[in-house]
């Protein structure tokens, strides 16, 4: 079997070996393999959680493959088929376990299968063009918006972001560490950020927009980062307003395509991007180990 290390942290060049894995494997496959939060902890940030790192090298010292604890696994294009993703799942354990495939590729699909994984969860990638018109949804009475400020209202968004996410496997359980490492992030933009609230200025709900650089074949997308209404003091409507205040916002940053990630099973949240003019472009799956 081929040896797996398995670390709490890695070191600088570690991290550096994984983000060029991981580099080399969307310029063979077309998509990127590690979710943000991955790409964080693999750089040291976030939550300082009981995760864990797998790697696997090649016999010229390459590294191979790498496997997150919380469901990411890759293998370099030039090593895949010679025992290394089998190496990474069977150093994870026997028990239930998850991974996620960006992108419903052919590969991940029969890799899943040959090792007892089922498909339990699809996330989509949905896109608009910025440049066709918006509808006019007006804010609920009394409820006006403004910028997120740094330092004074991450208690507050944590608060909300934890009831409106209450069921989200991974959103709901973000963490003040989690908040302050997207806060340092080069992207990070806190007049993207924008808090709806009331005439208390207590927070009612949010929508957190990112801007990602062109890259590739993609134009520079501005992402609806993470939209959510706090369910003890929901306004009619709130959420479309957030929502389209915010796709005005990217396209004010002169951006031409929007983007956004949903949950298949999310019918009421996909529904809504659907009636904003948002289809699917991207799938990823989530595979089950029992």
């Amino acid at each position: 079997m081929t040896p797996v290390q398995i670390l709490d942290r890695l070191s600088a060049a570690q991290a550096a070996d994984v983000l060029a894995l991981a580099a080399a494997a969307e310029q063979a496959d077309g998509v990127y393999p590690l979710s943000e939060d991955v790409v964080l902890r693999v750089r040291g940030g976030g939550s300082p959680a009981a995760h864990k790192h797998f790697l696997t090298y090649a016999d010229d010292g390459r590294l191979a493959g790498y496997a997150f604890s919380e469901g990411e696994l890759v293998v370099h294009p030039g090593y895949r088929r010679r025992g290394h993703g089998t190496a990474l799942l069977a150093a994870a354990g026997s028990g239930p376990l998850r991974f996620w495939a960006h992108g419903d590729e052919d590969g991940a699909r029969a890799f899943a299968e040959k090792n007892g994984f089922e498909r339990v969860r699809v996330l989509w990638q949905m896109r608009r063009s910025l440049t066709e018109p918006l509808p006019d949804i007006p804010l609920p009475a009394g409820v006006t918006l403004r910028g997120f400020r740094p330092g004074l209202d991450e208690d507050a968004w944590l608060g909300v972001n934890s009831r409106a996410f209450a069921h989200h496997p991974e959103q709901g359980r973000w963490t003040r560490d989690d908040l302050l490492a997207r806060e340092a992030e080069p992207w990070f933009d806190p007049a993207g950020f924008l808090l709806a609230v009331d005439v208390a200025d207590t927070l009612l709900g949010f929508h957190w927009t990112k801007v990602h650089p062109a890259s590739g074949d993609d134009p520079a997308l501005g992402e609806i980062y993470v939209l959510g209404v706090d369910p003890a003091g929901h306004r009619k409507g709130l959420g479309a307003a957030l929502s389209v205040a915010g796709l005005r916002h990217l396209a004010g940053q002169g951006l031409t395509v929007a983007n956004l990630y949903v949950d298949e099973s999310n019918t009421a949240a996909a529904a809504l991007y659907r009636r904003l003019g948002f289809a699917v472009y991207k799938t990823d799956i989530n595979y089950q180990r029992p």
